[in-house]
Order: C-alpha cells, then sequence, then structure tokens
C-alpha cells in the first residue's frame, strides 16, 4: 500500500504541461478515486489506508486534498515523480487510469461520480466503502479482469465485449 498523496503526486507529474494541459485538486480527487476503485475490484485490497468521503463535488481524499488547497480550481504545478519502489502493476493501473480518466475536465468527472452508486449511496461527509467501491468497480470490469467499459458501453454488452473500450 502506498500513501495516496503519492498517488496524487503522480497523476501531477503526467500532466503535459507543453501541450497546455493542467490539473486541479478536483481533477486529482477523482482520479485518486477511479484509482483505487479499480485497485479494489482488480486486486481485492485497498491501493491507499486514507478514506475517501463523500463530499458536495463527489469523492474526495482530505489529506490530499488539504495539500492541494492552497491551489483551489487553479491548476497544480506540476513535479516530475517516478514509482520506481512501487510495483509495475501499480503503475500499470495509474497509468490506465490517467489515460481513460485523465482525458476528462474536473467538472466532466464531478458529474461522472455523482452519477455513480458509492457516491450516490453515501451520505454526504461519511467515508465511501470499500465495499461499495468494489462492488461498483467490479461491474466495469470485464471477466479477464483487465479491461471494463463505461455506462454508455453497458447496452449489448455480450455482444460487444470483444470491442469494448478499456476503462482500466
Amino acid at each position: 500500500m502506498m500513501p495516496a498523496h503519492d498517488v496524487a503526486k503522480y497523476f501531477v507529474s503526467l500532466v503535459d504541461e507543453d501541450a497546455g494541459d493542467s490539473i486541479s485538486n478536483l481533477k486529482v480527487q477523482k482520479l485518486l478515486y477511479y484509482a483505487q476503485g479499480f485497485h479494489l475490484a482488480f486486486y481485492g485490497k485497498p491501493l491507499f489506508s486514507e478514506a475517501i468521503k463523500a463530499w458536495a463535488h463527489g469523492p474526495v481524499v482530505p489529506q490530499v486534498y488539504h495539500l492541494y488547497k492552497e491551489f483551489g480550481y487553479q491548476p497544480i504545478p506540476v513535479e516530475r515523480v517516478s514509482l520506481d519502489a512501487s510495483s509495475a502493476e501499480v503503475r500499470e493501473l495509474l497509468d490506465q487510469v490517467w489515460s481513460v480518466y485523465g482525458q476528462f475536465t474536473a467538472t466532466k468527472l464531478e458529474s461522472m461520480t455523482h452519477n455513480e452508486p458509492p457516491w450516490m449511496n453515501t451520505p454526504q461527509s461519511e467515508a465511501i466503502s470499500h465495499e461499495a467501491m468494489t462492488k461498483f468497480f467490479k461491474t466495469l470490469v470485464v471477466d479477464d479482469g483487465r479491461q471494463g467499459q463505461d455506462d454508455s458501453q453497458a447496452e449489448g454488452r455480450q455482444e460487444r465485449q470483444s470491442s469494448a473500450q478499456p476503462v482500466c
């Protein structure tokens, strides 16, 4: 297990400033939620120990929120970090989460999480349970355990599984 702030710093380090990209605290929070959810679904254990809380703008890891709070909705300065001490599986999962979910804006990710049961079914300010996350994220994982589909692809899943877009 690794600290959530290390996962957050890794996501921030993936930002391509030369392409005009940036990342806010809000977006980091949603990426942490997706990373934790898929790690639970794939490996049956949490990626990090810190709780994810159901806040008004979606899932939040309070410790990481406070780390980047000074930036508000503005971009977080990019610092390059590596996950050399982490397993290849963890790096691959985080890179896949970035590849799929990093393309969305913070407000789009907020909207997405607001339509997902782990956040919807957790009282505001309470911790989102690992059980709720595992149950939900397993529905996004195809049987081989390495690819999934989003809700827009769910209809006709059996016919299209082989051509489904990877979620993670």
